[in-house]
């Protein structure tokens, strides 16, 4: 698996909390139902030799939303692209990394409930159709012209769920709520 970041970071730094991160679902502490209900679906999409359905991960800060990210990249044997709803300011951001994405491949959205609302009219086609609907021209001569994607899962990662849009909501196959450890 090849995790892919925008941005470069201390290779040793990288090292030493890749080493100290959970790698899989049996070594992530907690989150007991979340990870069982993850265990079938990664399962099944494994089974297909499909893409997952797309994730929905909220809850509080520094509960293991992108590590549970990476797990799923993981388990599946995918690689991993890490954005947040603030980095992709425009459609074209979007569609460069979506068009970057190889079969299967995960995007981690972080901040999922800060994209604008430009940039989820082109996640919609995306998530739903695996298309990239993308126009030509300006004026009475424009034109739309769809692009096919590679299938791939988003996993959505946001501490405010309700302020995900329905729309954007409603194209996620599993939405799970992170809690406070207990034990």
């Amino acid at each position: 698996m090849h995790l892919l970041a925008a941005d470069a970071e201390d290779p040793d730094e990288v090292a030493i909390e890749g080493s100290l991160r959970p790698r899989s679902l049996d070594e992530y502490i907690g989150q007991r139902e979340v990870k069982a209900n993850l265990g079938v679906l990664l399962q099944a999409a494994r089974a297909r030799e499909e893409a997952a359905d797309h994730v929905l991960l909220y809850g509080p800060p520094g509960l293991g939303k992108t590590t549970l990210a990476t797990i799923i990249a993981r388990e599946l044997g995918v690689n991993v692209r890490y954005t947040s709803g603030p980095a992709i300011e425009r459609p074209g951001d979007l569609a460069a990394v979506l068009t970057s994405l190889e079969e299967r491949d995960v995007l981690f959205i972080d901040e999922i409930h800060r994209l604008n609302h430009a940039v989820e009219e082109i996640l919609y086609p995306a998530m739903e159709d695996y298309a990239l609907d993308v126009m030509i021209g300006k004026g009475p001569s424009a034109r739309s012209l769809r692009l096919t994607l590679k299938p791939f899962t988003v996993v959505g990662a946001t501490t405010r769920a309700g302020r995900i849009s329905s729309p954007l909501r409603d194209r996620f196959g599993a939405t799970y709520r992170l809690d406070f450890y207990t034990e």
